[in-house]
């Protein structure tokens, strides 16, 4: 396979594969959430009836229980229950007068045997015998829906049962608000309905998963059945709205992989022919130089672009053997050893808290993986300003001793993205100054400097119990002179006189594997930028180490 192919192939993977994890993560999501969120609103929906539903019923026992006292206390009613002939008139129309009086829409009064006294919704139900009604009603202990005969049909009625002792004798008192109001005035949520429903019903046969309901005994005398049923208040929601949801969601999501591995393809195919042609050309240049130079081994096995082009290197390096020994000397071996030892240290401070935020990852991702994401985004800042850093500093060095910057620099901003950096088992205290003036000095050159200091800092108080590590910003003046301030302390062993009169020596270092050069090339850059660095310490009280860099002019 080609170095082209395979430069295809795995921007293909690279660009799609993530892609996919996240369309289908997100539609996971979200048909968690609004599933959620939906099941949610029908059970408030139906708490709400339920409520609705009592209220209802404690109207209805109220308006029962105050027509029960006065009944109990009317001389016609006790003439006629006493079956004075002339009082007749008076049972026929009582509960009509009664039911329009108390807003019901279903009433009727009956004696201790089950016969109707007075019917306010029926007048030919007098004088019948009916004793399911307040039987149904007194065991249920609440609320009944009832369907109840008329004279031009049927209502359906929410009714109760209220009861009063007359002449030593018990009578009932039946009655009921109209159902359907009741319903139509039920509070209804957005893309939910309430309906009422009974046995045999294609709302009662539906799938309660996707809806709720209120149970209610229901009696049916309408019909001749004196055996109480069970009714339900159905809430039910139409899914259209979610699932053209998920339809949209899903079709978004593939139109963007679509494109994305399109425009991927097309940007893998374009890189490949621009590392190609340059690769050519760096062929044909080193085919032509002399050969027996340099020692490095370049074989390889490989037969694309890239074995051709190590092919052509081994070449090189032979030619370029003698002449590469000739112009090595003592001073340039010292500049340059230096330099990349700079090199490689500033590359690892830039590379610590990318490593550091990879390994937060990867414990969250253990622990906890369904707070990847919530952390990568917490964390995203650091990663692109660790980034950033190490692409300014690449450029930077690419001119080997390039001038320093000195603009205005807002040096609490800098203090938190290295303190965004550091990982938690070196977290950084902050105390920064508000009225903190800008300092003369180049942003680059000053994060190297913190990230140095926090380093070695951060490298002390490890392993020490409480040990914990202080950033400290302020303003300061000397001999006229406006200064910023900046001093990074911590609470580590600290250093003996002897280790601190050999801090800023090349190559003196306490840390096992340490190069030695972190506080010399700190105060080198210090010094570049104007400033001062100096250090304070006592063995066992932790160390202080105080930058101070010249304040930038205010602009006139």
């Amino acid at each position: 396979m080609s170095f082209r192919a395979r430069l295809l192939v795995a921007f293909g993977v690279a660009v799609v594969v993530p892609l996919l994890v996240f369309a289908v993560g997100v539609r996971r999501e979200m048909d968690r959430r609004l599933t959620a969120e939906y099941r949610a609103r029908v059970d408030a929906s139906v708490q709400a009836v339920r409520s609705q539903l009592d209220r209802e019923s404690g109207d209805v026992a109220g308006r029962l229980s105050a027509l029960s006292s006065a009944l109990s206390k009317d001389n016609r009613f006790r003439l006629a229950v006493q079956h004075d002939p002339a009082a007749r008139r008076y049972l026929l129309d009582l509960a009509g007068d009664a039911m329009r009086v108390s807003g019901l829409s279903f009433l009727e009064i009956q004696d201790s045997a089950g016969r109707v006294l007075s019917s306010g919704h029926f007048r030919n139900a007098f004088d019948q015998i009916e004793p399911a009604l307040p039987r149904a009603l007194r065991s249920a202990g609440g609320a009944v829906l009832v369907r109840a005969r008329t004279a031009t049909g049927s209502t359906m009625v929410i009714a109760r049962l209220d009861s009063f002792r007359l002449a030593g004798a018990r009578f009932t008192v039946a009655g009921g608000a109209p159902a359907d109001r009741f319903v139509e005035r039920l509070p209804r949520a957005r893309d939910l309905r309430i309906s009422l429903s009974f046995a045999g019903d294609s709302v009662a046969r539906a799938d309660t998963a996707a809806g709720g309901d209120v149970m209610i005994p229901f009696l049916d005398l309408a019909a001749g059945d004196s055996t109480a049923g069970r009714a339900r208040l159905v809430v039910t929601g139409s899914p259209g709205t979610l699932d053209s949801l998920r339809r949209s969601v899903t079709s978004w999501s593939l139109l963007a992989v679509a494109v994305t591995a399109a425009l991927a393809l097309l940007l893998a195919a374009w890189l490949a022919a621009r590392v190609n042609r340059p690769i050519a050309e760096l062929a044909k240049k080193t085919a032509a130089i002399d050969l027996d130079r340099l020692d490095q081994d370049f074989s390889t096995t490989r037969h694309d672009e890239i074995g051709a082009f190590s092919r052509l290197l081994g070449a090189m390096t032979d030619r370029l053997r003698l002449g590469a020994a000739r112009l090595r000397d003592a001073e340039r071996r010292a500049a340059m050893g230096d330099l990349a030892r700079q090199v490689n240290h500033d590359i690892k401070n830039g590379l610590a808290p990318i490593r550091h935020v990879l390994r937060h990852l990867d414990e969250v991702a253990r622990a906890n993986p369904g707070a990847l994401a919530g952390v990568l985004a917490d964390r995203r800042g650091t990663l692109d300003s660790s980034l950033t850093y190490l692409d300014t500093l690449a450029r930077s060095y690419a001119g080997l001793s390039p001038a320093l910057r000195s603009d205005p620099c807002d040096v609490n901003a800098i203090v938190k993205e290295v303190a965004r950096a550091s990982t938690p088992a070196t977290a950084l205290g902050l105390a920064l100054s508000a009225d903190l003036p800008p300092a003369a000095a180049d942003r680059l050159v000053l994060r190297r400097i913190l990230e140095n200091l926090a380093g070695n800092a951060a490298d002390s108080v490890a392993g020490v119990e409480g040990g914990a590590v202080s950033v400290i910003t302020e303003s300061a003046t000397r001999d006229g002179e406006r200064l910023v301030r900046i001093v990074i302390a911590d609470t580590g062993p600290g250093m003996s006189r002897d280790e601190l009169n050999r801090a800023f020596d090349d190559f003196s270092t306490t840390k096992p594997g340490g190069t030695g050069l972190g506080l010399s090339i700190v105060r080198r850059l210090v010094l570049d930028l104007g400033g001062t660095l100096r250090l304070e310490t006592e063995p066992g009280t932790g160390t202080r180490a105080i930058v101070e860099l010249p304040a930038a002019e205010a602009p006139r």
